[in-house]
């Protein structure tokens, strides 16, 4: 893609106006915990002090609405605590001598852009924390009044965390929804097999419902029992649906059989979607008759045969414990064990330094991240303070802000945030201009459109900059800023701030372009190691272990989504495909998920404990193994990968007789093959 194209593909996305689902009685109370601190510090301390306090109400209330699984009072409090001491150790440092404060900028930014390492709540709480040292440093005029200025930073983190746990709005509401996601995704998957037996299924809701189960020890206490165990339920549902459909190891391609078939996927679906929709609302659980009928058959014995009578067997067990689990207010719950434990943030730190050290590294996109976020801080510290406007901290600010670890966010942003910029400061304009508004009328203003950015956030970056823009008009104007002091200044230093990011990317970039064979290799050997796990089960049905398993396919998974992420964000780079064109990464990835459902196919069948080794399951599970290894190595090196280890294995090792097993290998032998031939055209 040319520098032109990506250009106008980044800008388009960055005005893009997303249909979202809304929070507005969320966005309601962070709003009135705004008010409630701006109005406060009105009464009783001025408009020095709300300002202050607005800070930490506005940016503690915004890291509550990010995608992250910890308990939102625990995000408001970070944010809050961690931008009063960014508050204050700023303005000692920043008081005392101005070279001394722009290193402490860089070594404070430089940690910021490490931060991402950790996830992009933690980048974007950290982000706050450099736009915090660079407006409060210039309010105080004192050692007390910084303190004062960094309390009242925390007393509106902790303000926002109360107003979480004194106003819950809908409680487990996320996690419900989670999971219920994870079931709809299912049962759209159970109706598209019906009319295609191969249809691929993105695992990504599975992944977000098991990130959405990890709860801390006082949520686990508290958890709905209808939350416990329908995921676990939901991850045996899709090899059962995937085995029953298949017409390799399944019912045939045509007859009776196959219409009883995709009468029990109709079904499925039905049961699916319904036990979706109690738990999304908590309300009972009503499956349509018809779908129950079709699910207790007695016929069903009799046409089905063979392999396909177990998977369905098994479906319908599985989809009875659905329903009985997913009804609110049964108590019952699938995995009594012991709950997936987030830790705690003390137990956070040692795993965000191991993250953030894997990424000191040469290479690392979080590393180049850290240095351009860092170089372009201080270089624009310094031209707002060289250029003839005030509040020169803009344009680092707009920086810092805008700046992602990769092109495509970084560039789309930047567009989004001068455009929001231009729209909010005019509508700000004009409303100051007309009604000419006092201290508490700005303040209210300011809060209005705060609940505005709040309630519309998620629709996209442009659309929230527009109320942050008008936000911080009225804001300044509460402290007794003029309008025509501020908004020229924002415009100017806002469009300073964004270039700078764009120069620093193009200069010093991080491409995902010529790391896609890297991310190719790595679901390649990923793949591998699962098939091989599943493998292992029929080599030794009594003695393998049954968590390899799991483990194999969550790597799998994990590797899947890092090779799709990687290929959307190439997508848009201005960058040459370096050996690996848009056809041969997409023919690959295509073929990579058929063999990851060749092996699902095998787990969907994996033999009981009692059940006697397969003959040639251990030589395969071998063969498997290393070839993918060694396959996946010249797929980093530019190499075509030759599978006649696995080829030979299963020529000499794995049963013709096998229903089960020689199909599913032979599929992923094939599908390893269309990676050769992908790679090779």
């Amino acid at each position: 893609m040319s520098w032109f194209r990506a250009l106008k593909h980044t800008a388009r996305s960055g005005v893009a106006i997303e249909r979202t689902r809304l929070e507005p009685l969320a966005a309601l109370r962070a709003a009135f915990g705004l008010a409630l601190v701006i109005g406060g510090g009105l009464a009783f301390l001025g408009p020095a002090a709300a300002v202050s306090s607005a800070f930490g109400a506005f940016s503690a209330a915004i890291a509550t609405f990010q995608k992250s699984w910890r308990p939102r009072p625990v995000l408001a409090l970070a944010s809050g605590l961690t931008l009063a001491v960014s508050t204050f150790v700023g303005y000692l440092v920043g008081s005392s001598h101005t070279l001394l404060f722009l290193a402490l900028l860089a070594a404070w930014t430089f940690l910021t852009g490490l931060m991402w390492a950790a996830g992009p709540t933690a980048g974007i709480i950290a982000s706050s924390n450099v736009a915090i040292v660079l407006v409060t440093v210039t309010l105080p005029t004192s050692v007390p009044q910084a303190a004062g200025h960094a309390a009242m930073i925390a007393a509106g983190g902790v303000v926002q965390a109360l107003l979480i746990v004194l106003l819950p709005v809908r409680r487990w509401g996320a996690r419900r929804d989670a999971l219920a996601d994870a079931l709809a995704a299912e049962a759209d998957y159970a109706r598209r097999l019906r009319h295609d037996p191969l249809a691929p299924f993105d695992p990504q809701p599975l992944m977000h419902a098991r990130d959405a189960a990890a709860v801390s020890r006082r949520q686990a206490r508290r958890r709905p029992a209808e939350l416990h165990g329908v995921r676990g339920l939901a991850e045996r549902i899709r090899p059962a649906l995937a085995s029953l459909a298949d017409p390799a190891v399944g019912a045939p391609a045509e007859g009776p059989a196959r219409d009883r078939v995709r009468e029990l996927l109709a079904a499925a679906g039905s049961v699916l979607d319904a036990a979706a929709r109690a738990i999304r609302h908590g309300a009972r659980v009503r499956v349509p008759a018809p779908a129950l009928a079709v699910l207790k058959s007695p016929d069903t014995e009799d046409l089905l045969t063979g392999a396909a009578r177990r998977p369905a067997r098994r479906l319908a067990a599985l989809l009875d414990d659905v329903l009985e689990t997913a009804d609110p207010g049964s108590g019952r719950a699938d995995d009594p064990g012991e709950p997936r434990l987030r830790p705690t943030l003390p137990r956070q730190v040692p795993l965000t330094w191991r993250a953030v050290r894997a990424e000191l590294r040469a290479g690392s996109p979080v590393l180049r991240h850290a240095v351009r976020v860092s170089a372009v801080v201080c270089a624009g510290y310094l031209l707002g303070h060289v250029l003839p406007f005030g509040h020169g901290y803009w344009a680092p600010m707009a920086s810092v802000m805008v700046m992602r670890p990769d092109f495509t966010q970084t560039y789309s942003r930047a567009v989004a945030r001068f455009c929001g910029t231009l729209v909010g400061v005019a509508v700000a304009t004009g409303t100051v201009r007309l009604a000419e508004p006092g201290t508490y009328l700005s303040g209210f203003l300011a809060v209005v459109s705060a609940g505005l950015m709040y309630t519309l956030m998620r629709t996209g970056y442009a659309v929230s900059q527009v109320f942050v823009s008008a936000y911080v008009v009225f804001l300044l104007g509460m402290g007794g800023a003029r309008w025509d002091q501020t908004v020229p200044d924002r415009v100017a230093l806002t469009l300073v701030g964004g270039v700078l990011a764009m120069i620093a990317y193009a200069v010093y970039p991080a491409w995902e372009t010529p790391r896609l064979r890297t991310r190719l290799a790595d679901w390649l050997a990923a793949n591998g190691r699962y098939a091989a796990a599943v493998l292992g089960q029929y080599a030794d049905p009594a003695g393998a272990r049954r968590a390899d398993v799991r483990e194999s396919l969550l790597a799998s998974r994990e590797a899947r989504v890092a090779w799709h992420e990687a290929l959307a964000r190439a997508a848009g780079e201005p960058v040459r495909s370096r050996g690996l064109s848009r056809t041969a990464a997409a023919d690959a990835g295509d073929a990579l998920t058929a063999m990851g459902r060749g092996a699902m196919l095998l787990e969907a069948h994996i033999p009981d404990r009692a059940h006697g080794p397969v003959p040639g399951a251990a030589e395969l599970a071998l063969a498997l193994r290393a070839a993918t290894q060694e396959g996946a190595a010249a797929v980093r090196e530019g190499r075509v990968p030759q599978w006649d280890e696995v080829r030979a294995a299963l020529a000499y090792g794995a049963p013709p007789q096998s229903p089960v097993l020689r199909p599913a290998a032979e599929q992923m032998l094939a599908s390893l093959d269309e990676v050769s031939a992908a790679l090779r055209a």
